[in-house]
């Protein structure tokens, strides 16, 4: 049975494709399932993909991502990226490799932006690469 590893995406990430192209791109994020689901089946995974405005969802799904021994989680925080310290620690709490992942670069922004509680936490950061991004967390991911 393939390993699965879980892709969290927090608040607004449910209006990509409409929110902010110019920053996010076109892609909504069921096109990004999609380019993820058939590149895991090449390398013998699964995905599971969820998406959230609310933090302790985040969090819960954390949790049950060691819970079922999935292989990673590629965490997309949004927002919560430079704001929740909670995140921080359930990242910390559990044995799972996670990878922070952005679609734009953050350190590229405004400097609100440049702090990353996830990242402090996280295995490692891919950013700025737009949905591509994904695509070379889940590579980074196979390889754990």
């Amino acid at each position: 049975m393939p390993a699965t590893v879980y892709v969290l995406n927090g608040p607004n990430l449910n209006l990509l494709g409409l929110r902010e192209p110019d920053i996010y791109g076109h892609d909504t994020l069921d096109d990004i399932a999609g380019m993820l689901e058939d590149r895991a089946a090449a390398l013998d995974l699964t995905i599971d993909m969820r998406q959230s405005n609310h933090e302790g969802h985040l969090i819960d799904w954390l949790h049950e991502a060691q819970a079922y021994d999935a292989k990673a989680v590629l965490l997309n925080a949004g927002g919560f990226t430079h704001t929740s310290i909670a995140i921080h620690d359930a990242i910390k709490s559990v044995k799972t490799p996670v990878i922070e992942v952005h679609l734009s670069n953050p350190h590229a922004r405004e400097p609100f932006r440049h702090e990353s509680y996830v990242g402090r936490a996280a295995k490692g950061t891919i950013a700025g690469f737009g949905a591509q991004s994904y695509l070379l967390a889940l590579e980074a991911a196979a390889r754990f």
